[in-house]
């Protein structure tokens, strides 16, 4: 291998690694606000981070008795799913999303969270699946769309149908300045940059 080979090599190995944070970025601010949990409090929602800060304890763990008290207080259910999704433990807050789901099917917010989750675990198709639901749940529901059109150009390199999602994101939303940067990712993912 000579030095052109190799500055190619690393270019493209730090390019492919800013476009996937970048897609991260977009699709992590796109989520709509949640209880603030820092990412210390997983260990009391069930993961093996480190142990949460004092003042953070005492509401983890009231959530967590409340859904072991009431498995069917959706209520209580959705806001330890949305602990569980600002640690970032997924599969925990997967389970208690498809629960909420159950609880009360169709909430266009919850099916995008489970569809992020779901892509953070490496299931892509279910969570387009869940994206899609939002969408029908919802029409306008920019967050689902969005999410949809990040996994389609950079999970699956399906570049038509991530085309045709920011079509519709156009149509909802004309003026996001959020949707001009991912249609700019997008089409520099396309053309290989």
């Amino acid at each position: 291998m000579n030095r052109d080979h190799a500055l190619y090599l690393v270019a493209g190995l730090l390019g492919g690694f800013v476009l996937g944070y970048l897609a991260h970025e977009a699709m992590a601010s796109r989520q709509p606000p949640r209880f603030g949990a820092p990412a210390a409090v997983a260990a009391a929602a069930g993961s093996s981070s480190p142990a949460a800060p004092a003042g953070a304890m005492p509401e983890v763990e009231r959530l967590r008795q409340a859904v072991e008290a009431n498995p069917n207080d959706a209520d209580a259910v959705l806001a330890l799913a949305n602990v569980n999704f600002d640690i970032r433990n997924w599969s925990r807050a997967i389970e208690l999303y498809q629960r909420y789901d159950q609880l009360r099917p169709g909430d266009a917010n919850a099916l995008t969270d489970l569809g992020v989750c779901l892509r953070e675990t490496g299931r892509i198709d279910e969570a387009l699946v869940q994206f899609r639901r939002a969408a029908e749940v919802s029409p306008d529901h920019w967050q689902s769309r969005f999410n949809e059109a990040i996994v389609l150009a950079f999970d699956r390199r399906d570049f038509a149908a991530a085309d045709r999602a920011v079509a519709e994101l156009r149509r909802i939303q004309p003026a996001n300045p959020d949707l001009d940067r991912l249609a700019r990712e997008i089409d520099r993912l396309q053309s290989g940059g």
